[in-house]
């Protein structure tokens, strides 16, 4: 059984000098046509937290390419305790559900259920099989090519054709994913989570350096590459949505505020998430904010702060 399976969701991932690594995913199957995991209406299922920007990618993914009576969905609470991620048959927190298929309290069970030596973090998302009550995936970066992919030929055309990693844009988005993922997205955490002063600004510097880069390159557009909506905006999306709520304050990556320092990257944030539900219907603020103040290493009192208000500022 793991012994990495508290609430503090940095154990195991500290350096010895204070900066924050991320251990790379476990599960990496895919779903495709005459593979282990065929692609099949409802036999797919995501588990998911809303606080997750990892977990949340998927639910975007899902939402924009019409899979929702495809792949069913079930909600973890934000409030990690002791056993990590625990579903609402733990701690009903409004929006949580109920593990539908195992009675799991925590995501810990349905890991050790699938491989009981099992010693990673116990991480959402989850892409899990129902006909063989398995993980396929753990991956959130793979679970949104699946998703993008694996399930065109029993969509609609209009759905089946909306491609979020288009093969002539595909060099361009993995070089900003690539950037994107070490100094914003992972970023926030290596500076949230460091435990040296040198160490938080070996991490905050790049990020809002990069910030800057994104600035410039979405000055006068509304997506980052081609002019279309891609993947590279979904995983950008997930940090940006979240930044002044609770990046900002929580995890002091406050040179700059995404809606006082950033126009072009603020005007874009506000489209994506005015103008397609995937993005405003995915986002919940009220777990978002609740999950990460209620990391004990970094908020000890567990007080959850009451702005920015609102949330996100309208178009």
């Amino acid at each position: 059984m793991s012994t990495n399976n508290t609430a503090d969701i940095t154990k195991g991932l500290t350096e010895a000098d204070g900066s924050f690594k991320r251990k790379p995913s476990a599960f990496r199957k895919v779903i495709e046509k005459g593979g282990e995991y065929p692609p099949e209406k409802g036999r797919y299922h995501l588990y998911v937290s809303y606080a997750c920007p990892w977990a949340t990618r998927t639910l975007i993914t899902r939402k924009i390419k019409g899979l929702e009576d495809f792949i069913s969905v079930t909600v973890v609470s934000p409030r990690m305790d002791e056993h990590g991620w625990p579903f609402a048959s733990v701690d009903p927190f409004p929006g949580a559900d109920e593990d539908p298929f195992t009675g799991a309290q925590h995501m810990k069970d349905l890991y050790l259920k699938v491989q009981p030596d099992y010693d990673g973090r116990f991480t959402v998302p989850v892409l899990w099989d129902k006909k063989t009550s398995t993980i396929v995936n753990n991956e959130s970066a793979e679970i949104v090519r699946i998703l993008n992919s694996a399930f065109n030929d029993l969509l609609p055309a209009d759905k089946a054709a909306i491609d979020l990693y288009p093969e002539a844009l595909r060099k361009e988005i993995d070089e900003i994913n690539e950037w994107v993922y070490e100094t914003v997205n992972n970023g926030v955490y290596k500076a949230g989570f460091a435990t040296t002063q040198k160490a938080y600004e070996a991490a905050v510097v790049p990020l809002f350096e990069s910030l800057d880069k994104l600035e410039k390159i979405l000055t006068g557009k509304d997506f980052l590459v081609g002019g279309q909506l891609t993947e590279a905006d979904l995983r950008l999306f997930v940090t940006i949505v979240r930044f002044d709520p609770v990046y900002f304050g929580h995890f002091k990556c406050n040179i700059r505020s995404i809606r006082g320092g950033y126009p072009a990257i603020h005007l874009w944030l506000r489209k994506l998430y005015w103008n397609n539900e995937a993005f405003s219907a995915t986002c919940n603020f009220d777990h978002i904010k609740t999950s990460y103040h209620w990391q004990k290493n970094v908020n000890p009192h567990r007080v959850i702060p009451l702005g920015p208000v609102p949330n996100i500022l309208p178009l």
